[in-house]
């Protein structure tokens, strides 16, 4: 089938999603930064004041106490910095629309106490309080290279723990399902087969391996994921010619996966930094047989 579809990236924050009509995006597909993360500290502070002031005071203080109270305020405001781009999401999204999030939970030692910040749970908290349906979660277990990796103290019990070695793909829906017009030419145009449905559908997602990494470090900086997780996510909860949405674009690993599927998709990104490695990935400058899009570059001003 033949479509041409748009695509804009936006340099800016997407805690503020103006140049998007509300009830206009169907799908979102993203992998925000994760709170209590070390390599996303910097960002949080510079995305919230607040926190770095209190990550100064724990470094001063001397109440135990005290430093475990700023702690869990620390957690608390990483979530709440991501809170005001969950309620845009809410705005933008058609009713029956579809939000997938990929998140990991953190471990940590902090404050001399090693201790698990769950941030899956705090999502599906801040979603619920904002009026979306909680749907079944994904559980993706990462490939590892140490089989019998874990944390803490050898072969002695009790004082090792369970390593982390899945992250959540979370979903919800805004309100009730979303209808269709009987036998909908692009809906049916967008129908995967039995093996497809019996693979995606499944709870635990074994068979994802990360992608050869053109610019690794930056990569796992900005929580690139594996191409075949937004397009597995693309296939399930859009349909050809949908609005695929991506608050937290990164390198644009989403874009490049909504070209290929004839979707429409919106990005943003606050780093303009990332714009040669986006059009790298996407392949702005190549041609593909059957695959016909445009893609747009907007600057929003520091001010906005």
């Amino acid at each position: 089938m033949e479509i041409e579809t748009n695509h804009k990236i936006i340099f800016g924050d997407s805690r503020k999603m103006d140049e998007i009509d509300d009830e206009s995006v169907h799908l979102v597909v993203t992998s925000p930064p994760y709170p209590m993360i070390e390599m996303w500290d910097d960002l949080f502070k510079s995305l919230n004041p607040k926190i770095e002031k209190i990550w100064e005071n724990i470094e001063n203080e001397e109440d135990e106490e005290k430093k475990e109270k700023n702690i869990i305020k620390i957690y608390n405001l990483m979530h709440e910095t991501l809170l005001p781009t969950w309620e845009e999401i809410y705005r933008v999204l058609v009713p029956g629309g579809i939000v997938c999030i990929n998140i990991g939970d953190a471990t940590r030692k902090v404050n001399g106490i090693f201790r698990l910040f769950p941030n899956h749970s705090k999502i599906i908290e801040h979603f619920e309080k904002i009026g979306f349906v909680t749907l079944p979660y994904i559980l993706w277990k990462k490939p590892t290279n140490k089989p019998n990796a874990f944390l803490g103290s050898g072969f002695l019990p009790p004082n090792a723990y369970v390593t982390l070695d899945v992250e959540f793909i979370l979903i919800f829906r805004k309100g009730k399902p979303r209808k269709f017009k009987p036998k909908d030419p692009l809906r049916y145009a967008s129908a995967y087969t039995k093996e497809e449905r019996d693979k995606w559908f499944s709870q635990i997602w074994e068979d994802i391996r990360g992608d050869k990494q053109i610019h690794p470090k930056i990569e796992r900086r900005t929580a690139s994921y594996p191409e075949e997780i937004p397009r597995r996510l693309i296939r399930m909860f859009s349909i050809i010619g949908d609005t695929v949405l991506d608050p937290f674009l990164g390198t644009g690993t989403t874009t490049k996966v909504a070209i290929e599927l004839k979707r429409n998709s919106i990005g943003y990104e606050i780093d303009e930094n990332l714009k040669p490695i986006i059009e790298e990935k996407i392949g702005i400058k190549q041609k593909r047989i059957g695959i016909d899009f445009n893609v747009e570059f907007l600057y929003r001003s520091k001010s906005e």
